[in-house]
C-alpha cells in the first residue's frame, strides 16, 4: 500500500479503524466458495449422526408417522434457525469492524471509545478521543447483565469449539465399523490422530485451508444431495415432512420432549455462521448458503431475490432420504442410519467414496468452530476481555482471518481429552447439544435488544422476533438442559469457567483504565506549571516561536521548574501535592517511550521525580495498527513536534496488520531532522546537529503499570474482601499482564526496556 497522502488519510481516527470487508465480482465469488470449507462444513456433517441422535441404535425402530414427524422437525428447524435467523437476520448485526457473535452484539449496544493515536494531543491537552458512532440509548444499568450474558454466549461458543471436532471426527470414523467391525475398538485412537493433523495445519491460515477444504465440501454436499434424492425414491411419501403439522403431531402423539435434543444436533454449526463473520463477510456467507441475484446496499439484503439453493437444499434432501430409507428398512439401517442408507452394498465403491469424503468433511467441519474461536478471541482481546494473546494474521486482505497459537494448542488438548474421556458417540452428543442451545438463546436475546436500541427498529418488531425465536430456542434449550447429568455439564463447566475469567479480566482491566484516566494530565502542566490564566498567552508565544522556541526554552541545558503542580486535576483523583524540583538538565541522549498516551505522562512525571534530568531528544512513539496488510516505508511515520517542550516529538508509526514492526531509530531521527529543517531552514538554533549528535545512543522504553491493590471499605467484610481483591489483582492479574504484554504483538522483547509504573487500583 503506497500513497503520498496515506499518512494524512490515516490521521483520521475513524479511517484507522478496521471496517467490514467489501468485495465484488470474482473476489466475492471466490470468498463465497471458501465459506463452504470453513463456515458450512460443520452443519454439513450433521446428517452423520442426527437421526441416530433421535432414535438411538439400541432402541426400537420408529413408526412411519414418527419418522415423517421427526424429519419434518429437522427440516423446519433448519429453515427457522440457520436459514432465517442466522443467514438473513443475524448477519445484519455485525460490528463496524465486520465481526459477529454474541460479544459483537454486546459491543454494538455499548460501543467502545476509539483513540485516534495522536500523542501530541495528549501532550498538549487536546481531546484525544474519537466519538463513537452510537445509536443506542439503552440505559447503563443494563450494561452489566448484558455483558455477562454476552460473555456467557461467547464462552459457550468457544466450548463448542472443543466439542465440534470431537463429535464430527468420531462420528465419521465410526463408519469404519459398518464395513469392518473389527476396527470398532480403534475409533478413538484413529480420531485422535486425525485431530492432531487438523490442529497442526491451523498455522497455514484460514485462506489456505479454505482453498483446500472448499472443493471437498462442495463434493460432500453434492454426495448428500444425490444420495438423498436416490433414497427418496424408495418412499416418496417422505415429502409429507414439509407439512409442519407433522412435527407438531409427533410431539402430541408421543409426548417425548427429548426428541428435540436429537433435532438440535441438526443445527450444530449454525452459530459458526455468525461467529465467523469476521473471517469472511455477510455477502459471501449469504451467497454460499443460497445462490441468488439481488441488489445490496452496504451489504444488507434487498427485497427482491431469486433463489436457487445449495447448502440448505442439500441438507434437506439428505434428511428426507435417510427418513425414507428408515421407513422402508427399519431395523436394517437403525444401527448407523447414515452409513447404512448409502445406496449399494456395504463394501461397494459408493460406500467407500462417501466414507472417504465423510472423513474429510468432518475434519473440515471441525474447522468451522476453530476459526470461529480465533475470531471471537480476537474480538475479546481487542475489547480487553482477554489478555493480549499473540496473533498471526494470515490474509493479505481480511484482517479478521487470524491464527492464535495459544488458543489452537489449548483447543487441541481439550478436544483430545474429550475424545478420550467420552467412550462413545452417544455420550459425546449428549454433551454437545447444550452449548449450542444456550448460545442460540443468548444470540436471540441480544439481537432483539439490538433491534430496538441499535437499529432503532419499532418495538413490535423486536418483541415479535424475541417472542418467535425465543420460543423455539427456549424449546431446544429446555430439551438439552435434561442432558446436563448425562454429560452436558462438561461444556457448561468449561463455558462458566471461561466466562468467569473473562469477567475477571474485564473488571481488573477496567480498574487499570480508570486509574489511567484519573491520572491523565498534560505533561507541560508538570514541567511548566504556570497559572491557568497565562496558558493561552504561553501557547501563542510558543506557536510564534516555531513549536518549542518560546520562553520555556532555557539557555544552555537547563529547564527551570517552578516546583508545584497545577490544580487542574482536583476532584479527579490526581495527586495535587506540591513538588519542589531543582533545575532540570538535558542530557545528551535520545529516548523513545512507547505506550498509551496517558501512561507516557505518568511515567515521565515519575521519571522526573527520581532523576531530575531529561534527554535532549524525547520521542513519544505510538504504534497504530491499521486495517491494511502492509504500509510502505514512505508512509510509515507521522512526525509531530511538541510545541511547548524543546526536543519533544510525537511519532505515530503506522503498522500493517501483517507486518512485524522493526524499530528504525535512525529513520525516525532523520524524519525528525527533516521536520526541523522545514521549520527552521537556516538552522539558527542548531537543532539538527544536536539531534544527530545525541541519536547515537537511543534507548527504547515501554512503560507498563505495576498494579497494586488498594484497600476498600466494605464494613465488617473489609479484611476478607481486601484479601481476595489483593490476591486477584496482584497474584493473578499482574502476573498474567506481565506474561502477555500489550506490546507483544508488535515489539520483540530484545528491542525494548520494559519499565513498571506503580499503580494503586
Amino acid at each position: 500500500m503506497s500513497s503520498p497522502n496515506i499518512a494524512a488519510s490515516l490521521e483520521s481516527g475513524l479511517n484507522k479503524r478496521r471496517t467490514a470487508v467489501k468485495l465484488g465480482g470474482a473476489a466475492l465469488l471466490l470468498l463465497s466458495f471458501q465459506t463452504l470449507g470453513i463456515i458450512y462444513s460443520d452443519i454439513g456433517t450433521s446428517p452423520l449422526y442426527v437421526l441416530n441422535g433421535i432414535w438411538p441404535a439400541s432402541g426400537d425402530p420408529p413408526s412411519k408417522e414418527d419418522v415423517i414427524g421427526g424429519v419434518s422437525a429437522i427440516v423446519w428447524s433448519l429453515t427457522l434457525i440457520p436459514l432465517i435467523k442466522y443467514v438473513f437476520i443475524s448477519l445484519l448485526f455485525g460490528t463496524q469492524e465486520g465481526e459477529g457473535g454474541s460479544y459483537a452484539l454486546y459491543q454494538g449496544l455499548y460501543p467502545p471509545d476509539h483513540h485516534d493515536g495522536n500523542l501530541d494531543r495528549t501532550l498538549t491537552g487536546d481531546s484525544y478521543k474519537v466519538a463513537s458512532h452510537k445509536n443506542s440509548t439503552i440505559s447503563e444499568r443494563f450494561r452489566l447483565p448484558l455483558l455477562a450474558w454476552g460473555l456467557l454466549g461467547t464462552a459457550l461458543t468457544i466450548a463448542d469449539g472443543i466439542f465440534t471436532p470431537a463429535v464430527s471426527v468420531t462420528s465419521a470414523v465410526g463408519g469404519i465399523a459398518v464395513a469392518k467391525a473389527s476396527v470398532s475398538t480403534k475409533i478413538t485412537p484413529i480420531s485422535i490422530v486425525i485431530l492432531l493433523v487438523l490442529f497442526i495445519a491451523q498455522r497455514f491460515g484460514t485462506s489456505r485451508l479454505a482453498f483446500m477444504f472448499a472443493p471437498i465440501s462442495c463434493i460432500w454436499f453434492l454426495l448428500l444431495a444425490s444420495t438423498g434424492l436416490y433414497n427418496i425414491t424408495t418412499h416418496p411419501g417422505i415429502f409429507r415432512a414439509f407439512d409442519p403439522s407433522r412435527a407438531v403431531l409427533l410431539f402430541v402423539r408421543t409426548g417425548n420432549y427429548d426428541i428435540l435434543a436429537g433435532v438440535l444436533l441438526a443445527l450444530t454449526g449454525c452459530e459458526a455462521i455468525f461467529a465467523n463473520l469476521g473471517q469472511f463477510n455477510a455477502l459471501s456467507i449469504r451467497a454460499c448458503f443460497f445462490f441468488f441475484r439481488s441488489k445490496f446496499e452496504s451489504q444488507l439484503m434487498a427485497t427482491q431475490m431469486s433463489f436457487a439453493g445449495f447448502v440448505y437444499p442439500s441438507l434437506v434432501l439428505a434428511y428426507l432420504g435417510q427418513g425414507a430409507r428408515l421407513i422402508e428398512d427399519g431395523d436394517a439401517v437403525l444401527s448407523n442410519i447414515f452409513y447404512q442408507t448409502i445406496p449399494g452394498p456395504a463394501n461397494g465403491a459408493l460406500f467407500w467414496i462417501v466414507f472417504v469424503f465423510a472423513i474429510l468433511a468432518t475434519v473440515i467441519a471441525s474447522q468451522a468452530m476453530i476459526t470461529a474461536t480465533f475470531s471471537l478471541v480476537q474480538q475479546l482481546v481487542n475489547m480487553k476481555a482477554l489478555p493480549p494473546l499473540k496473533m498471526s494474521y494470515t490474509s493479505e486482505t481480511i484482517q479478521g482471518q487470524v491464527y492464535v497459537p495459544a488458543v489452537n494448542w489449548t483447543l487441541m488438548v481439550g478436544t483430545i481429552v474429550i475424545v478420550a474421556a467420552f467412550s462413545n458417540l452417544s455420550n459425546l452428543t449428549n454433551a454437545y447439544g447444550f452449548a449450542v442451545a444456550t448460545v442460540m438463546f443468548s444470540t436471540t436475546i441480544l439481537i432483539a435488544v439490538s433491534m430496538r436500541w441499535v437499529k432503532q427498529w419499532p418495538a413490535f418488531i423486536a418483541f415479535g422476533y424475541l417472542l418467535l425465536w425465543g420460543f423455539f430456542d427456549g424449546l431446544f434449550w429446555g430439551a438439552s438442559l435434561k442432558k446436563v447429568p448425562l454429560g452436558a455439564w462438561v461444556p457448561l463447566m468449561i463455558g462458566v469457567i471461561l466466562m468467569l475469567f473473562m469477567s475477571f479480566w474485564t473488571w481488573a482491566k477496567g480498574l487499570e483504565d480508570k486509574f489511567d484516566g484519573d491520572h491523565r494530565e498534560n505533561i507541560r502542566h508538570f514541567i511548566f506549571p504556570e497559572n491557568d490564566q497565562d496558558e493561552e498567552n504561553d501557547e501563542d508565544e510558543i506557536e510564534e516561536a516555531g513549536g518549542g522556541g518560546g520562553r520555556h526554552q532555557s539557555e544552555g541545558c537547563e529547564i527551570p521548574l517552578q516546583g508545584r503542580r497545577t490544580q487542574r486535576g482536583e476532584g479527579r483523583g490526581r495527586d495535587t501535592t506540591s513538588y519542589k524540583a531543582p533545575n532540570m538538565r538535558r542530557v545528551p541522549q535520545a529516548r523513545s517511550w512507547s505506550r498509551s498516551p496517558s501512561h507516557i505522562y505518568w511515567y515521565i512525571s515519575r521519571f522526573i521525580r527520581q532523576w531530575p534530568a531529561l534527554p535532549r531528544v524525547v520521542i513519544f512513539l505510538n504504534i497504530s495498527v491499521v486495517p491494511v496488510a502492509r504500509i510502505s516505508i514512505e508512509d510509515r511515520y507521522a512526525i509531530t513536534k511538541v510545541r511547548t517542550v524543546q526536543g519533544f516529538y510525537g511519532v505515530t508509526a503506522y503498522l500493517g496488520f501483517r507486518e512485524k514492526f522493526d524499530i528504525k531509530a535512525d529513520e525516525i531521527i532523520e524524519r525528525i531532522c527533516a521536520l526541523e529543517l522545514e521549520l527552521d531552514p537556516r538552522q539558527l538554533s542548531g537543532n539538527v546537529d544536536q539531534i544527530r549528535a545525541v541519536a547515537r545512543s537511543t534507548t527504547h522504553i515501554a512503560p507498563h503499570y505495576h498494579v497494586v491493590s488498594k484497600d476498600v471499605d466494605a464494613g465488617r467484610f473489609s479484611p476478607i474482601i481486601n484479601w481476595v481483591r489483593k490476591y486477584l489483582i496482584e497474584d493473578i492479574y499482574r502476573r498474567l499482564a506481565t506474561m502477555f504484554p500489550e506490546t507483544g504483538n508488535w515489539l520483540s522483547a530484545e528491542e525494548i526496556i520494559r519499565v513498571g509504573i506503580n499503580a494503586k487500583i
